[in-house]
């Protein structure tokens, strides 16, 4: 890094990318300081200034001393380890040390204590528990859809669903097989410890509403273009399980969306203005996919120019458009993903977002919301 953008960042003051030390003696402190940095996206510190921006400098021996005490923090005061890099800038006429913390590959990080943190503006601040699950579910080391939820029993759960399930998977009836229904829930990560797991809740509990309240889907028909009207036409809450869901919201659309006679032949039956399969692909990840640590529902709008199907959390790990339209696709919620091909139109290979722009081309358009953390599939409708 050039000491003149040093120079640009200390005028500029601190941020959530850039922090001020005069010196650092505390192992703990500057551990924290790297928590931060490495559950946030990364940062400098500049050792040598103080809190105002004031370029203290240091000696040759504080630079030693620092250039230690960085090396055995980042191995051992935080786990996992992280990897910073320092240099030395001369700046009117006085030395800093400029240490660069990037963002972290393995969220989340905590201190030798086991403290959290991330940046929030200049400062620093716990992270809340809601934030912890995700990093851990964003890491692979935590699943929304396994999670118990210790408010159910097996008496919410819905035999007659299930086992229409299993007759998909299997080629066979339940009760025929002589099997013990909860060993078998047990293995399939939809039931442990006398409780349903999320999964088992949103595919075969009676009500899962009762436990999940906002796992649902609303829909609204809006009249006008998409930012330039308020009025609705219909508006619908949708809830019940995954199968209910997802059929409902078929149904919301092929009633509100139009039928066009492609061919010029009277007799031609009409097709929905925009392709079934890709609605339903649409719908579909965004049931399994979704981020289930947020708190909030999958949304449907239909505009006079475009339909948008909005689902909570951006796309996880490294996932980007570009390479979900490649066929890449990461399990969020690995126990969904294994239910959903014997329970919804559904194949599980990570083709359907291929398959969606084959059959709507430049008609469709996916948007990772990284400030609104949510994932949304626009297709344009016909003039």
């Amino acid at each position: 890094m050039k000491s003149t953008e040093i120079v640009q960042r200390i005028s500029n003051g601190e941020d959530s990318f850039t922090q001020f030390k005069e010196n650092v003696t505390r192992s703990d402190s500057l551990a924290s300081e790297f928590v931060a940095f490495s559950n946030a996206k990364g940062g400098l510190i500049i050792i040598g200034v103080d809190d105002e921006g004031i370029i203290q400098g240091l000696d040759s021996k504080d630079i030693s001393r620092i250039n230690q005490l960085i090396s055995n923090v980042a191995n051992e005061n935080v786990t996992p380890p992280v990897y910073p890099l320092s240099e030395i800038h001369q700046i009117q006429g006085n030395k800093l040390l400029v240490i660069h913390i990037p963002e972290g590959l393995n969220k989340p990080y905590a201190t030798k204590s086991g403290m959290y943190y991330t940046k929030s503006g200049a400062d620093k601040r716990k992270v809340s528990q809601d934030e912890l699950k995700r990093m851990f579910a964003s890491s692979g080391n935590l699943y929304a859809d396994e999670e118990l939820n210790r408010n159910t029993s097996l008496s919410d759960f819905d035999e007659k669903e299930f086992f229409r399930f299993f007759k998909n998977k299997k080629s066979n009836d339940f009760k025929e097989t002589g099997l013990k229904l909860e060993p078998v829930l047990n293995n399939l990560n939809l039931y442990s410890e006398g409780h349903l797991t999320l999964s088992g809740t949103l595919f075969f509990a009676f009500n899962p509403q009762q436990f999940y309240p906002v796992f649902n889907i609303q829909a609204v028909y809006i009249k006008g273009k998409r930012g330039a009207s308020s009025t609705f036409e219909d508006k619908k809450y949708f809830e019940g399980n995954i199968y209910k869901l997802y059929e409902q919201a078929m149904m919301f659309f092929k009633a509100s969306l139009k039928n066009i006679q492609r061919k010029n032949t009277f007799n031609t039956p009409g097709e929905l203005e925009i392709p079934v399969p890709a609605l339903e692909e649409a719908v579909v990840n965004a049931l399994i996919h979704r981020d289930y640590y947020i708190r909030s529902s999958i949304k449907l709008f239909i505009f006079d120019d475009c339909v948008e199907v909005r689902s909570p959390g951006k796309l996880p790990n490294s996932l980007t458009v570009e390479k979900i339209k490649q066929g890449l696709s990461i399990a969020r919620n690995p126990v969904m993903h294994s239910i959903a091909p014997f329970v919804l139109s559904y194949s599980g290979f990570g083709s359907g977002i291929e398959r969606m722009v084959d059959s709507c081309g430049e008609n469709v358009n996916f948007i990772n919301d990284q400030e609104k953390d949510e994932f949304r599939v626009v297709f344009k409708r016909p003039d």
